[in-house]
């Protein structure tokens, strides 16, 4: 009966972790250059002294092993000569050794070419951008003219795949070990940005099967709890 108690709270607790990463796919719905989080559950071997069959001592363990779907959302255009979009795989390069491909640019006071956050996007020479004033045009391998007049290339780099990215809030990236940064062919599509890549439908179905699931193994739970309780004061008259 405790074996049974144990691993329907284990199930549970990584539905609810689940659900966790399922609300905040969907909170980031509508940010510019998300990418959707997954997760998997490893299982575990429970501990001698529970003194069970060896073949029923298997719990899921609820810590979860992310991983993030880099695939591309869909092109919204802005018409803003400072809103950048990447075609293909890359990301904009930032100071900081910051990585994204949000492109919502702006610039300060200064004119420097700087993020929602204010970090400094990077040219190829990893110096930070400055734009004077006039016409901005930005060409798909990254050139950027100011009145006809070449004044930066954007930085755009990739990384050998599977990613070793750890994820800095919503949009920005730091690379882990020993990844480093390697030539990119992505293009850069001016007057556009990249939307979320989270679908609404496939995440809201993920939902309700997690919600209820969660519950199923709530009830469950009760279910063991209350027939435990009877039986030890059916013991305890006897």
């Amino acid at each position: 009966m405790y074996r049974a108690i144990y691993i329907a709270t284990s199930a549970a607790s990584v539905k609810d972790r689940q659900l966790e990463f399922i609300n905040r796919n969907l909170a980031n719905l509508n940010t510019i250059g998300y990418k959707k989080e997954r997760i998997a559950f490893s299982s575990f071997v429970l501990p001698k002294e529970f003194m069970f069959e060896a073949s029923t001592k298997v719990m899921l363990n609820p810590s979860p092993i992310i991983t993030t779907d880099y695939s591309e959302g869909k092109l919204i255009n802005t018409g803003n000569p400072l809103d950048l979009a990447l075609k293909g795989k890359g990301f904009f390069v930032l100071e900081g050794n910051r990585y994204t491909r949000r492109g919502d640019f702006r610039l300060d006071s200064e004119g420097y070419l700087i993020n929602i956050d204010g970090m400094r996007v990077l040219g190829d020479n990893s110096m930070p951008i400055r734009i004077p004033s006039g016409k901005v045009i930005i060409a798909k391998d990254g050139s950027i003219t100011v009145d006809g007049k070449r004044i930066a290339r954007l930085k755009i780099v990739d990384f050998a795949e599977p990613y070793r990215l750890l994820r800095i809030g919503d949009s920005l990236y730091i690379p882990q070990g020993q990844q480093e940064p390697i030539e990119s062919v992505a293009q850069v599509i001016q007057g556009s940005l990249e939307g979320s890549n989270v679908n609404i439908i496939s995440e809201m179905t993920r939902m309700i099967e997690a919600t209820r699931e969660f519950e199923t193994f709530q009830k469950t739970i009760r279910a063991i709890d209350e027939a435990s309780s009877k039986a030890i004061n059916e013991i305890g008259r006897i």
